[in-house]
């Protein structure tokens, strides 16, 4: 018996649970989708949502990609990772990921889309992929336009239901592209939404451009959807859908100003859906505040293992079984340091934040930087404010004339900000009225500014330790740009690089 088997003999005698007893886990994660998404349809979420349970209070553990989806895997914070916590990293061989844990109990694994991305998962040492086995081959033909994924994820899906074994619990990732840019432009309206269906946020211009914008977003949303009911239609025809633990959430927020790659609430807070045949009660909403860093403990728990070591995160599971709120689950954690390169040096933005029921509090660590990148230093992805993805949003803001037209929408987009920040979420949803320096908000500041420092240092985070290992990380990107990345590229080679795309970043 080899070394993994006799791991996965320990582990199921330890937790009493047989083999066919366990669920099988479809975990669906789309790519730069905010929650709510008002005037995006999504009939096959609500149906997760409706014969399930809704999380209204999901928050991812980071707005970009690669941290994000670091600690979903380890159940863990992203200070706490190493250079898994960055864009375009590596998982270092000693984090322990609970898809490798589900592998060692003899579940198949596998994946479809994006899975852990982007970066070299193996540069550190890992010999694992960290979601398993890929499956990828089929393609959609035609596709619906270039700025949509070409992979066809449920064949890639029935493909891994076809190579796993015959009565043994499987685990599948889901990951979806979408609605990561690019947009074909104008593809919301040619779908017959409309212009005045759309609420623009007060962070930015109410422009024709920038509704066509976010309707082209709502295009994608609904594309995202309707693969999941693709995904959800194979398992009914192999009747497992009510032994299939189904998770549908997102790594980040949208890909706007001020959203993703931001601790806003457009960038931190997520869809999240969990259905689980009769072994849940279906139709309930759950308003405790719950982080990505608890999905790890939870598929472990569903799968009859036990959370390991130095995980932050709690499982969800009690949640699913009781209508009961949590008294302990009254706030979240948020963080980043490095996404794209894009400042000098290969220096990160860092950010924590705390998220309690009426207040949003920010620590900037680094206020004298850019958050955005900046106007002046070409970033990695050959744009200037390259921490905000290009998109007529972007390039209608950044206009000069716009910039002092719009004075104070690209101040709150793309300015520098205070070492602190603190909002009335209840008063001020879209958080554009800092009250740090309020006199009646300063017990509340310095309470969250407490709470928040101790939870840090409780955790081990460098940075409140006055330390940064972040900066000298190195960023993987297969392009080969880096920290040596200056502005000496001409204009003509930022804007094609910038609209190229026939297909979505990783």
């Amino acid at each position: 018996m080899t070394r993994r088997s006799l791991l996965a003999s320990a582990a199921l005698a330890a937790c009493g649970t047989r083999r066919q007893d366990r669920p099988n886990i479809l975990f669906v994660i789309a790519d730069d989708m905010t929650w709510p998404s008002p005037g995006a349809s999504t009939p096959v979420f609500d149906r997760i949502a409706g014969e399930g349970v809704l999380f209204t209070r999901s928050y991812c553990a980071s707005p970009s990609c690669t941290p994000s989806r670091s600690a979903v895997l380890t159940g863990k914070h992203i200070w706490q990772l190493g250079e898994a916590g960055v864009l375009y990293g590596t998982m270092p061989p000693d984090q322990t990921l609970f898809t490798h844990r589900l592998e060692d109990a003899r579940y198949s694994v596998g994946f479809t889309g994006k899975a852990w991305a982007p970066g070299d998962w193996r540069a550190a040492g890992l010999t694992r992929h960290p979601v398993g086995k890929e499956f990828n081959t089929r393609r959609l033909d035609p596709a619906p336009h270039a700025a949509i994924d070409p992979r066809d994820y449920a064949a890639n899906f029935e493909d891994f239901l076809a190579a796993a074994p015959a009565g043994s619990p499987w685990c599948f990732w889901f990951g979806c592209t979408e609605p990561h840019r690019v947009y074909e432009k104008g593809s919301g309206l040619r779908m017959g939404k409309k212009l005045d269906g759309v609420t623009v946020p007060p962070y930015w211009p109410d422009t024709p451009g920038i509704r066509s914008d976010l309707l082209d977003y709502q295009a994608e949303v609904e594309w995202f959807d309707s693969q999941v009911g693709r995904v959800v239609a194979a398992l009914e025809k192999r009747s497992l859908l009510n032994n299939t633990l189904i998770v549908v959430t997102s790594d980040n927020g949208m890909p706007f100003p001020r959203a993703k790659v931001n601790l806003y609430e457009p960038g931190v807070h997520m869809p999240l859906a969990m259905r689980w045949g009769s072994r849940i009660k279906g139709g309930r909403r759950v308003e405790d505040f719950v982080s990505h860093v608890d999905f790890a403990p939870t598929l472990l728990e569903a799968a009859g293992l036990t959370p390991h070591e130095g995980m932050a995160g709690r499982s969800l599971m009690p949640l699913l079984d009781s209508a009961a709120p949590d008294p302990a689950r009254d706030c979240v954690y948020t963080a980043l340091e490095r996404h794209t390169m894009c400042r000098p040096d290969g220096a990160t933005y860092p950010i924590r934040g705390l998220r309690t029921a009426r207040y949003q509090y920010l620590r900037n660590f680094a206020p004298d930087r850019w958050p955005t990148g900046g106007p002046e230093f070409v970033s990695s992805n050959l744009t200037y404010h390259g921490d905000v993805d290009g998109c007529p949003t972007k390039d209608f803001m950044t206009a000069p004339g716009n910039q002092r037209r719009f004075a104070r929408e690209y101040e709150l987009c793309f300015g520098k900000r205070p070492a602190e920040e603190f909002y009335d979420v209840n008063a001020d949803p879209h958080q554009v009225r800092n009250l740090a320096a309020d006199p009646a908000h300063h017990a509340a500041l310095a309470d969250h500014r407490t709470r928040l420092e101790a939870y840090l240092r409780k955790t081990g985070d460098p940075r409140i330790e006055g330390r940064d290992p972040w900066q000298a990380y190195a960023y993987r990107q297969t392009t080969g740009f880096g920290a040596s990345f200056n502005t000496a590229l001409p204009a003509e080679v930022r804007e094609a690089a910038r609209k190229r795309g026939a297909h979505k970043p990783e």
